[in-house]
């Protein structure tokens, strides 16, 4: 009357339940729908569509692994992926700042985007060790070339990951190329200017990448749940395609009649004792033991005798020395017009691939050779004669000075 509610009148009311009449009304139930909205099938995962992105990530992963390990020429592992739904406030609590975002797009066989975060203290090591360097080399601020460089092994990485997809989803799959950036985890980041999916719920994927003894970490892969459950809908009509390929198996064949037992060889009857005049129909012998068909049934047949045969070695002309073969200077002649490349070489050195990304104009790069020493003429690769520099009116020339036997 006083126009408040008490609590009692709170609860009926959340619950859909009138104070007046207890019973279940339609009109009751209807509030009660209204005031509890459920959550959509389409807002999460359910454990089988868990499992199947797990399954796919873990694939994915491991073949990116390999891709890894092929760059930074050490040992790569990669753990069995976690997946779980998460929010924005979920990532920022529980990783590093700053971070590594890469962003990675579908642009054939799959519609959506992913993105790979990586610490960045990790990506100083697997920078330093794509340059050459043993992965110790992680001071100073991550740049340019650290971000393009991670762009690249992602590039190449997530694309072994493509190739996996499309074998297991049977069809074709391409990404573009990833975008790296460094990113500072903080609750006042828009999160619209990364991707929009990360303002609500999404998927989050955790692996721990462990490189030899330089790095045992966390990575995460998040995924918007629309994606997640195109993944899963395209695993599950390969899966059952290749169910309805399989053929069925062929229907057991009726065993095959017994095979007639061979007849033991006939022996031969003494001179003085007959055979009997009626005997049973003769069974199948050996193929080796048949008789001939113009051969009587009394004699068992015989291997002709050996024939004495004359063996001996064989003899051939001997050849000497001094022999010489017709027109076998001419043969020469035959090649006298291929043409070879010819180079003649200063010098060599050997540089990191760091250094050569400091080269810039004026740098001076030192090589193996004195100066005086002969420079070397090299044909088709292999060193033939070495010489000395010489200016012939306006272009550069070698005197050949020696020749390398």
């Amino acid at each position: 009357m006083d126009g408040m509610l008490s609590q009692d009148e709170i609860n009926a009311l959340l619950n859909g339940i009138s104070d007046e009449d207890t019973g279940d009304s339609p009109a009751e139930e209807t509030m009660g729908a209204e005031s509890e909205p459920a959550v959509s099938e389409f807002d999460t995962l359910t454990d089988v569509e868990k499992d199947a992105v797990g399954e796919i990530s873990n694939i994915s992963m491991g073949t990116a692994a390999t891709t890894l390990y092929s760059l930074v020429n050490r040992k790569v592992t990669i753990s069995t992926p976690i997946v779980s739904v998460a929010t924005w406030e979920n990532v920022i609590e529980s990783y590093d700042r700053p971070c590594v975002f890469i962003q990675i797009s579908y642009t054939v066989g799959l519609d959506g985007k992913n993105i790979l975060i990586l610490k960045e203290k990790d990506v100083k090591i697997i920078t330093d060790l794509m340059m050459g360097g043993d992965g110790t080399n992680t001071d100073g601020v991550l740049d340019e070339i650290h971000l393009s460089a991670i762009g690249e092994a992602m590039n190449q990485m997530m694309g072994s990951s493509a190739t996996s997809l499309s074998s297991m989803l049977n069809k074709k799959i391409d990404i573009s190329t990833p975008q790296a950036s460094l990113v500072d985890l903080n609750d006042n980041i828009d999160t619209s200017d990364i991707a929009p999916f990360l303002n609500g719920d999404f998927i989050k994927i955790t692996f721990r990448m462990e490189i030899d003894e330089l790095v045992d970490s966390e990575i995460m892969q998040l995924y918007p749940i629309a994606f997640a459950k195109d993944l899963y809908d395209s695993f599950a009509l390969s899966m059952q395609a290749e169910t309805e390929e399989t053929p069925a198996a062929p229907a057991e064949a009726p065993a095959p009649a017994p095979a007639p037992q061979a007849a033991p060889v006939q022996q031969a009857a003494p001179p003085n004792m007959a055979m009997p005049q009626q005997q049973a129909a003769p069974q199948p012998m050996p193929m080796m033991q048949q008789m001939p068909p113009n051969m009587a049934m009394q004699q068992p047949y015989m291997m002709p005798p050996m024939q004495n045969v004359n063996v001996q070695p064989a003899q051939f002309q001997a050849f000497s020395n001094d022999m010489t073969f017709a027109n076998g200077p001419e043969n020469i002649d035959l090649i006298m017009d291929v043409p070879l490349d010819v180079t003649v070489e200063l010098g060599r050195t050997h540089k990191s691939i760091q250094e050569i990304l400091d080269f810039t104009p004026g740098t001076i790069i030192e090589l193996n050779k004195i100066a005086g020493e002969p420079i070397d003429v090299i044909v088709n690769g292999k060193l033939v004669a070495k010489g000395e520099v010489v200016v012939i009116e306006e272009s550069f020339g070698v005197r050949v000075t020696e020749i390398i036997h």
